[in-house]
């Protein structure tokens, strides 16, 4: 069941961060656009199941939950923005991590459709 969620949470997560790359893709068609105004109010909610679920399936595909952590990391840089103790770190990890953020989300698409099959 947790892997199920964790692939759903994968494939999300993945089009809301790949989103550039996956309209360049998508052409005229606007599909993978559609998805994503339809996910954007709940990139909170994305972000923190992909950190939950991939810190409880940890050992299950670690490579693979490194990157969901990461995934839900960038999605949640709003958030973490709000905590000034932690303000200085953080800014430097995103720095660090906004190059990435379209390799990371077709990379969670992948993981995602591979966890359901």
């Amino acid at each position: 069941m947790i892997e199920l969620l964790l692939a759903i949470a994968n494939i999300s997560g993945g089009i809301l961060l790949g989103l550039a790359t996956l309209d360049k893709w998508d052409g005229e068609h606007n599909f993978f656009n559609k998805i994503a105004g339809f996910l954007a109010p709940f990139d909170t909610v994305i972000g923190l199941a992909l950190i939950i679920l991939a810190i409880l399936e940890f050992w299950d595909g670690l490579l693979f939950n490194i990157v969901s952590i990461l995934g839900g990391i960038l999605l949640l840089t709003h958030v973490f923005y709000k905590v000034p103790a932690l303000e200085a770190s953080l800014r430097q990890l995103f720095a660090k991590l906004m190059p990435f953020k379209a390799v990371i989300g077709i990379a969670l698409v992948i993981i995602g459709v591979l966890q359901i099959f």
